[in-house]
């Protein structure tokens, strides 16, 4: 009995989803007498055991990553293609992997505007994991929150839609995220005290929580800490 009330307590305090600003691989890099290629590297490793963590450990439902946004194109050309030749390559490996867990992969961004390589392996993941019921994971590749925003005012034109029918429910469903909630823990390492136009629409209640620890030594003593720091937090949503 005890046990049970004990499970319960812990279930109550966990927030349903949790998005991830993963910041600070180059930092790291630099810090270790590396190339920012490695530190990239370094990043997906800590993002894989971050996922296993609070998957098998927790059952977090929800979970997403920010991982290339649309104005990281402005980077160095051999960096952005070092970025995707990674993210290729690790999700075409662990595609597999995440659907024997029973995750369901989730994009979010212009898929269309990625190498056609790259779109492959993400349509391969997608169609893959569709049905699965377990956590579902969002990697956000070639995402803006702004962009976001504005490709569902243009469906939601395009469609025809009258202004008086058009609610945040209705909203909601021309969004990359439609059918997840919205994010009750946004984390952010690296030091940053900004959102950097991720998740917009989804994190206007989120918690927020930011650290100085770089995104590859993010590791499960931390994960623990971002837990605690939301545990400790009332949300009211704007009610008293």
């Amino acid at each position: 009995m005890e046990a049970t009330s004990s499970a319960k307590e812990k279930m109550a305090f966990l927030p349903n989803h949790i998005a991830i600003i993963m910041d600070g691989n180059g930092r790291w890099a630099e810090q270790h007498g590396k190339s920012r290629f490695e530190g990239h590297v370094a990043g997906v490793e800590s993002a894989r055991s971050t996922i296993r963590y609070l998957n098998n450990k927790y059952h977090i439902k929800y979970l997403t990553f920010y991982g290339f946004s649309t104005e990281n194109w402005a980077r160095p050309e051999s960096e952005v293609g070092g970025i995707f030749r990674i993210f290729e390559q690790i999700l075409d490996k662990e595609a597999a992997e995440l659907h024997q867990e029973g995750v369901r992969l989730l994009h979010l961004g212009r898929l269309e505007e990625l190498p056609k390589g790259l779109q492959q392996v993400i349509n391969r993941a997608l169609e893959l994991t569709r049905n699965n019921t377990g956590m579902t994971l969002g990697f956000c590749f070639n995402y803006g929150g702004r962009t976001e925003i504005l490709d569902a005012v243009r469906h939601i034109i395009t469609e025809g839609i009258p202004p008086q029918d058009i609610d945040e429910k209705l909203f909601d469903n021309y969004l990359y995220t439609a059918g997840s909630p919205d994010v009750d823990l946004l984390i952010r390492t690296g030091g940053e005290l900004r959102i950097s136009n991720f998740l917009v629409w989804q994190a206007a209640y989120s918690e927020y929580y930011f650290t100085d620890v770089l995104w590859p030594d993010f590791d499960e003593e931390e994960i623990e800490k971002a837990l605690l720091s939301y545990k400790q937090r009332q949300r009211r949503f704007g009610g008293l």
